[in-house]
């Protein structure tokens, strides 16, 4: 099916072209993205993990603390924190007290840092890498960074305004029923089925790659 086509079956479902285009993602532009600072990136990475199997609603509330209790989440000082400073985390009521996903900030820091020195920064690594090889940027974050082997990388890059898809339940749904995958979610070839399928409707459309995978959403019954 043409993505055209498509689209009319989002507009339908939602009541109107008005009614799906507010609800499109922000993209944000490479210069924003080599703006924010990495300290940004850090904090939506470690707020995207937290999320992770837990009720976002709560995560949200409770951010102000976690940026208290994380100082800022400032990479170059929590790639090298002492061990005793993630115990201490562990018992602070500002945050979820997840031993397992605290410990992921000191590896994801020094994941930041890494880029950062190779870059300039991670907001100019991200915005260097091309929409149409998301699969191998969420590869790349599955290799260098902890606990973003899934959907919570896909997660991140939407909060910071890095156009790509999200592999949500209503658009894997939808690409199995436009028969553009057949691959186990998360695995690499499902990775690249979905991308070989939003390269498609985007160079069919011009749209960006997260206002395809939104509109896509839509065309499912949830």
């Amino acid at each position: 099916m043409s993505f055209t086509k498509i689209y009319q079956w989002a507009v339908d479902q939602k009541g109107g072209e008005d009614a799906v285009r507010a609800q499109l993602p922000r993209v944000s532009t490479a210069g924003e993205l080599k703006a924010l600072g990495d300290d940004r990136y850090l904090s939506e990475i470690t707020r995207c993990i937290f999320k992770a199997g837990f009720v976002w609603r709560v995560i949200d509330n409770k951010w102000p603390g976690f940026e208290e209790a994380f100082k800022g989440f400032v990479p170059l000082y929590w790639q090298q924190v002492p061990p005793e400073v993630l115990e201490d985390l562990a018992r602070d009521e500002r945050i979820v007290r997840n031993m397992q996903k605290i410990k992921t900030v000191p590896e994801n820091a020094r994941m930041i840092v890494d880029a950062a020195r190779e870059h300039g920064s991670f907001g100019a690594f991200l915005a260097n890498w091309p929409a149409n090889d998301q699969a191998g940027l969420l590869l790349w974050f599955k290799k260098h960074g902890d606990r973003l082997g899934g959907a919570s990388a896909q997660y991140f890059l939407r909060r910071v305004g890095w156009d790509g898809f999200v592999l949500s339940r209503d658009v894997i749904a939808a690409l199995h029923r436009e028969e553009r995958l057949d691959a186990s979610p998360g695995s690499k070839k499902a990775l690249e089925q979905a991308q070989a399928a939003f390269n498609e409707w985007h160079q069919e459309t011009g749209l960006p790659y997260s206002h395809l995978s939104r509109i896509l959403s839509y065309t499912v019954d949830s």
